[in-house]
């Protein structure tokens, strides 16, 4: 990780500490940031966040994924907006979403 964020400095200009300290507080905060934006999926948004928590903080495997995660349900219950809000968290981009819509399998 320290490697990461000196590479990240030296690419951007920002020191080591700064980089650091964004992350924490991004992780600190992601939980509440995707509730403003998604409602009525708190349970669904706190499960997913603290998995991405234990992924950052080193309590998993390293050679595994963030994580896998399967939203099931009706149309419009924020599926894909949660998706797009983790993308958002973690890459800064929605466009880091890989989405399939298996609908059109059907």
């Amino acid at each position: 990780e320290e490697h990461i964020a000196e590479v990240v400095s030296m690419m951007t200009g920002i020191p080591v500490k700064k980089v650091a300290k964004q992350e924490l507080d991004k992780l600190a905060h992601m939980e509440a940031s995707i509730q403003a934006k998604i409602i009525g999926q708190e349970n669904a948004i706190s499960k997913v966040v603290r998995a991405i928590q234990r992924n950052r903080a080193g309590l998993k495997d390293p050679n595994k994924p963030i994580g896998s995660f399967i939203f099931l349900g009706p149309t419009g219950v924020g599926k894909t907006q949660l998706a797009k809000e983790i993308a958002i968290q973690l890459f800064d981009s929605a466009d880091a979403l890989v989405r399939i819509d298996m609908s059109e399998y059907m």
